[in-house]
């Protein structure tokens, strides 16, 4: 699932891991940004610290078939019980069989575009460039185009579509708060998994399988029980941001007209 920052993702990503035959991985490229960049986020060193900051042994794990078994990236962890089968019973013994993988999409760079994604079925998580910006703003001083995500989405995107015939699926945050069940089991029959209502709500907290970096995001989602109403749209964008705002809106567009509606 690629995303975008300032985005649903770590609550998709709590969906996903509700129903119990799936293991989650998250931003296992993250170290690998942050070095390469040296953007000054919150936890830089303990996450290069403790994350792999080589990118090819991360595709590697990433498509290493026994990983799904060993759980073998930081942030991973693979178990048969303690999960959710496909009736919502979360007491239920239920075997791993899908691998749930977090990105953001900005964390791939060119050089590291290779067979490996091939391997991979994709999906594309996409948020309104407007509402994006403000909450962006807050964290990357002055962003740019790159920093949302979009520009490598729509790369991504492209070079799936060309070379399987078949576009991706694409997902919008905003469809997706309005309609989880509806969006969401749609996505579903894309990725040809079977949908669960399961994925509509999950125990509040951390997880061990989230990133070193939880403490410093993931507040608002460690209160969460399930996908929250979202607020209304804000269109009043500042004079600051309306130039990024205005180079993202085409990018959107392009993957928001192919996007899963419920």
């Amino acid at each position: 699932m690629w995303s975008g920052p300032r985005n649903i993702s770590t609550a998709l990503m709590r969906s996903w891991q509700a129903r119990g035959d799936t293991v989650v991985t998250d931003e296992p490229f993250y170290a690998h940004y942050l070095l390469k960049t040296g953007a000054p986020h919150p936890g830089r060193d303990e996450i290069i610290a403790q994350g792999e900051t080589d990118w090819r042994k991360v595709a590697a794990q990433l498509t290493e078939e026994t990983d799904r078994e060993t759980g073998g990236l930081q942030g991973t962890h693979s178990r048969e019980t303690g999960g959710s089968d496909e009736t919502g019973n979360r007491d239920a013994p239920v075997r791993k069989y899908i691998r749930y993988q977090k990105h953001m999409a900005h964390h791939l760079f060119p050089e590291m575009e290779g067979p490996w994604l091939d391997r991979l079925r994709h999906a594309f998580l996409i948020r309104d460039p407007a509402e994006m910006a403000a909450s962006l703003a807050r964290i990357t001083e002055n962003p740019e185009p790159y920093d949302t995500g979009l520009p490598n989405q729509c790369a991504l995107y492209r070079r799936i579509a060309q070379q399987t015939g078949r576009p991706a699926p694409v997902v919008d945050a905003r469809d997706v708060l309005e309609n989880p069940a509806g969006v969401l089991e749609k996505l579903c029959a894309a990725l040809g998994v079977p949908w669960t209502e399961a994925m509509l709500s999950w125990e509040p907290g951390l997880r061990p399988e989230d990133g070193v970096w939880a403490p410093h995001w993931y507040d608002q989602v460690a209160t969460s029980t399930g996908f929250r109403r979202p607020a209304p749209a804000k269109r009043d964008v500042p004079a600051s941001l309306r130039g990024l705002v205005e180079t993202c809106r085409p990018l959107y567009e392009t993957l928001y007209r192919n996007r899963i509606t419920a």
